[in-house]
């Protein structure tokens, strides 16, 4: 605890999670830290367990006193927390946001004073407040910022921080303290036996020393001792027990109520005839203390007082707490007291606590939607009412992340009488649920079966469920079972003869179904001139920004998927929805590789790792893997592959199986490792339909097949790969086609195919196959005895894959090089390599001109990290200022090697 504050007062930053049962003295080590951080600005919250389900609660309590800095966050940042504070209206703010603007709130806060921030009983944190706190410990780096939570069992979001289980006192401390607690003399035997039961827990050695008798201490009196740690809250009950009638139905009044606000508390008991007299035997017998705010002496006092009384109490509380909520200025708090104060179906109240779901889910307090509509279904009786809001309460669940919750929900509407609508929404949901839970094998066919049947009712869901039937299918490829990519595209074009007026994403949806079912000659050109289309509409929902990204790259459009991956990373991170940003980062890291920039790559999947590492989730290893491929890195490629291969097929993952065979085939192309090659690509161009890397992987297979002697494969791939050149016409796949088509033409024709796939790359952006062009037209020349020709573009080919970063090619290009009897210059060392990629790129963003708190709102870090890497930054270069990164750095990775080529 010291080390943590010291680290703090240094301007470092510190995040722990103390775990214990409930006793072993937790809080008192929170309470401790604030008695030693008097020169620091503490903030608090404490989670209550009634309080589960209102969204950010914990954040109410924990930020409430440091709004004044909300001014001087960036836009979407203030303006999610005032969406989230209720101080403003307006769409409800992603969860990640709402936990990037609290970073820059405590940031922002330390800049006047080291800020400490204490979470006691964080295992009943609403999750959105949980979700938000979990990805500011995982953010903190140099903010003067301590954040310390503690819990009996962190909640799933804490899991992966820093961690001190407290544990029991040893034997010689655990009987000195029952000596001291203990008001008469304590006989040993007694003693052990208070020991040996306690099990080294505080509070229960304390408690069981001060609830025996002077005889019973003696050893002469007969009560037992045993009272074990999990045993405390009964035996804090059977103390209330001994208060009375009034008293202990205060103190469950007090307990009901999270806000701790003695003002509302002796409202509600003089509602309850309850007289101020009561409390007296409350704090006389220390169990809490009524101020400005009430304190129970322990998290346990306050959960034996809330149970200490029957249910009907406890309802006639949250009754006459709900009487004196405000209505308007906490209408939902108000409506949880009195759906707790319910003791069967209630219509009315039921119809509160949907419109207190609609508040929440305006905040972005999905799960508290979640958990509102829940409540609400249980105090319907209608059966058709009660159907209706379980399936919207499983819909905000899966919105919240919550698939466990969604799918519970969603079996509880299945046990009820639904209407084929109804039926229709729940089975969607399943198929979104199992993309979600990464089970796309078992997505496509409740997707494609809820499209269908929501086509009477509601032509937008329908539309949204055949796009997402569509991706899922993507994603599981070959491995999607029944239901394919083929039958979700006839399905579509059955359903889009309609007669209704179409969108733009209409119009891209059944033209991408056309070129599916119909083939490249038939739906190719339709399918572009949708998407142009589409590009020129206003359509900012991700999920068909992503569809359209996939179209693109299957029509080896390079402008568009350009165009839309910057747009994608772009609405992430000015709406700051920081949950999508894997999605959005992979969608741009196939770019970057191909355009030969790695540096951007590796920047890229190092943001991918981050966030999933702030959000809780698992770091997804396709774009690592790739990047791993690129650079020629086989045990990297290899340790990836054992890692995760076996469990992605057992999900029905048929994207990450292609994205590993084509990732092997550039690997080992670049090696000169034909034969390896040959067979990664082979089983990467299984799939025909949907997976653009398994396009790609055609172009692996000429080469492949042509070094390894095996004409006829080659051959066969070239012919697939001519009908998608034929369809689609942009330079890339011309390039690429007259790049394989050289591989296996006779001398007459070769080097004119050479020639022609160099100049249709070189109109591209993709720097790496324009390199890879000149290497296989270097290597032809070497063969045909032309050594000065083959010297030229050999040298050329070297040069750029050693500025990409290409290490595998650039070794296979050296080979040739001797073979000519030319020796390749050696790369000097440069120091910018030793620059981490969150520092490059870091480095890149202010060159360009970002200020450190745009530079923050970027990347999702605190302006102080900025200046933190930048200082490192600095020292690596050899430079002072921000002004000499511009000499310092490249101005673009691209355009290097566009310049080496040139």
């Amino acid at each position: 605890m010291d080390e943590l504050l010291a680290a703090v007062r240094r301007g470092e930053s510190r995040s722990l999670v103390l775990r214990g049962e409930a006793g072993i003295g937790k809080t008192a080590l929170l309470k401790y830290l604030i008695a030693t951080a008097s020169d620091l600005t503490v903030a608090r919250a404490v989670g209550v367990e009634s309080e589960m389900e209102l969204a950010y609660a914990g954040l109410h309590q924990l930020c409430g006193g440091l709004l004044d800095g909300l001014e001087s966050l960036p836009s979407p940042q203030r303006r999610a927390l005032e969406v989230v504070f209720g101080l403003n209206a307006g769409e409800a703010p992603d969860r990640f946001l709402v936990g990037l603007a609290v970073l820059s709130l405590l940031s922002e806060a330390a800049d006047e004073r080291p800020v400490l921030c204490i979470v006691d009983d964080a295992q009943w944190l609403d999750q959105s407040s949980a979700a938000s706190l979990a990805f500011v410990a995982r953010r903190l780096l140099a903010d003067h910022v301590g954040l310390v939570f503690a819990a009996r069992e962190p909640a799933k979001q804490l899991k992966g921080l820093a961690e001190l289980a407290v544990m029991g006192l040893p034997r010689s401390e655990a009987q000195a303290l029952v000596e001291s607690a203990a008001p008469f003399g304590v006989n040993e035997q007694v003693r052990e036996r208070i020991v040996a039961e306690a099990r080294g827990n505080p509070l229960a050695l304390v408690e069981l020393a001060r609830g025996l008798s002077a005889t019973e201490l003696a050893g002469f009196g007969a009560q037992s001792v045993s009272a074990p740690s999990d045993g405390m809250e009964e035996r804090f009950r059977r103390q209330l027990t001994e208060l009375p009638e009034d008293t202990r139905r205060l103190l469950m009044t007090a307990a009901a109520d999270p806000l701790d606000d003695s003002t509302i508390v002796w409202l509600a008991a003089a509602q309850q005839g309850i007289k101020v007299e009561a409390v007296a035997p409350a704090e006389e017998a220390g169990l809490c203390e009524f101020g400005a705010r009430i304190r129970f002496r322990h998290p346990l006092v306050r959960a034996a007082a809330y149970t200490a009384l029957p249910a009907g109490e406890r309802r006639r509380a949250h009754a006459a707490l709900a009487d004196v909520t405000d209505a308007d200025a906490d209408p939902d708090r108000r409506a949880w007291h009195r759906a707790l104060a319910s003791a069967g179906p209630d219509e009315a109240v039921a119809d509160e606590l949907e419109r207190s779901a609609a508040r929440a889910r305006a905040r972005g307090g999905q799960a508290g939607a979640a958990a509102f509509l829940e409540r609400a279904m249980e105090l319907t009786l209608d059966p058709a009412r009660r159907a209706e809001r379980a399936i919207a309460a499983a819909d905000a669940a899966y919105l919240a992340g919550s698939a466990e919750d969604a799918l519970r929900l969603a079996a509880v509407a299945q046990r009820r009488p639904l209407d084929e609508f109804q039926r229709a929404r729940l089975d969607a949901l399943r198929g979104r649920l199992a993309t979600m839970q990464r089970r796309a094998g078992e997505a496509p066919a409740p997707l494609l079966g809820a499209a269908r049947r929501l086509e009477p009712f509601d032509r937008r869901a329908a539309r949204e469920a055949y796009r997402d039937a569509f991706i899922a299918a993507i994603y599981a490829g070959r491995l999607a079972g029944g239901t394919g990519l083929s039958e979700v595209a006839a399905a579509v074009r059955v359903a889009a003869k309609t007669g209704h007026p179409p969108s733009a994403t209409d119009e891209l949806l059944d033209a991408a179904a056309l070129l599916i079912d119909a083939g490249w000659a038939a739906g190719a050109a339709g399918a572009a001139g949708a998407l142009a289309d589409f590009l020129a509409s206003p359509t900012a929902d991700m999920r068909w920004l992503v569809f359209a990204y996939r179209v693109a790259v299957y029509l080896w459009d390079y402008a568009a998927w350009d165009a839309l991956t910057v747009r994608i990373l772009e609405r992430v991170h000015d709406t700051g929805t920081l949950g999508l940003l894997p999605i959005a980062a992979a969608s741009r890291v196939g770019w970057n590789l191909l355009a030969g920039d790695l540096t951007a790559a590796s920047a890229l999947v190092v943001e991918q790792d981050t966030v999933q590492e702030a959000i809780g989730g698992d770091p997804s290893p396709g774009s690592r893997m790739a990047l791993a491929a690129f650079r020629g890195r086989e045990a990297e490629v290899n340790q990836l592959d054992e890692a995760t291969t076996s469990d992605a097929i057992a999900r029905g993952d048929g994207q990450w199986v292609a994205l590993l065979h084509w990732s092997t085939a550039v690997l080992y192309n670049g090696l000169g490792r034909y034969d390896e090659a040959l067979k990664a690509a082979q089983q990467g161009t299984a799939d025909p339909v949907g997976q653009h890397v398994s396009s790609w992987a055609l172009s692996e297979l000429v080469e492949a097949a042509a070094r390894s002697g095996r004409p006829d494969e080659a051959a066969d791939a070239l012919g697939r790969l001519a009908e998608m050149a034929r369809a689609c016409r942009t330079d890339w796949v011309l390039g690429i086609e007259a790049r394989a088509r050289a591989l296996v033409a006779d001398r007459r024709h070769a080097e004119e195919l050479h020639r022609e796939a160099i100049e249709h790359l070189d109109r591209t952006p993709f720097r790496t196959e324009l390199g890879r062009a000149r290497l296989l037209y270097g290597e032809w020349l070497r063969r045909e005895a032309r050594r000065v020709d083959a010297r030229e573009q050999l040298r050329t080919a070297h040069r750029m894959f050693t500025s990409m970063g290409l290490e595998g090619f650039a070794t296979r290009a050296e080979r040739e090089l001797r073979a000519t009897g030319e020796t390749a210059r050696k790369r000097t060392a440069d120091t910018r390599d030793e620059l981490t990629a969150q520092e490059t790129q870091i480095a890149e963003l202010a060159r360009d001109g970002l200020s450190n708190v745009d530079i923050g709102a970027r990347l999702f870090i605190s302006p102080r990290t900025v200046e933190y890497h930048l200082h490192k930054v600095f020292g690596k270069l050899g430079i002072k200022t921000r002004e000499h990164l511009d000499r310092a750095l490249p101005v673009d990775t691209g355009a290097q090697v566009q310049r080496l080529d040139q």
